[in-house]
């Protein structure tokens, strides 16, 4: 059995992957139909089809290069079935690159774990 702070680590590295490719929708899976994501400048995304939507903008501009999460730390509550992972973030475009941190909660649902709601801060 697979330890879940491995799992949520290696799912992780999987989403930084796809961002990399710039494939919208295969991110889908990892977002909990009623996610919540706060962005760097603190605007809010309400929804799954809104955050794959952002990203899906974000990968047509040219500018774009990727976005890239270090897991730091994963801990888990008692019962195994929500988790909170912290690490570092860098954002990187053409003509900028951008960094904060982040602190992501992620819930098990059907044996998988999804994101929850994720919280960015830049600090660049």
């Amino acid at each position: 059995m697979i330890n879940p702070g491995d799992a949520i680590r290696a799912r992780r590295k999987l989403t930084n992957k796809l961002i990399a490719a710039h494939a919208a929708l295969r991110l889908r899976p990892f977002f909990a139909p009623d996610a919540k994501l706060i962005v760097g400048d603190g605007g809010l995304i309400l929804g799954a089809d809104a955050v794959i939507q952002a990203f899906a903008s974000q990968f047509a501009d040219p500018a774009f290069g990727t976005y890239v999460r270090e897991t730091e730390r994963v801990d888990l509550d008692a019962a195994g079935a929500r988790a909170a992972e912290t690490g570092r973030w860098t954002a990187i475009w053409t003509s900028e690159t951008m960094t904060g941190t982040y602190l992501a909660v992620w819930r098990k649902v059907t044996g998988q774990w999804v994101i929850e709601s994720e919280l960015y801060v830049t600090l660049s």
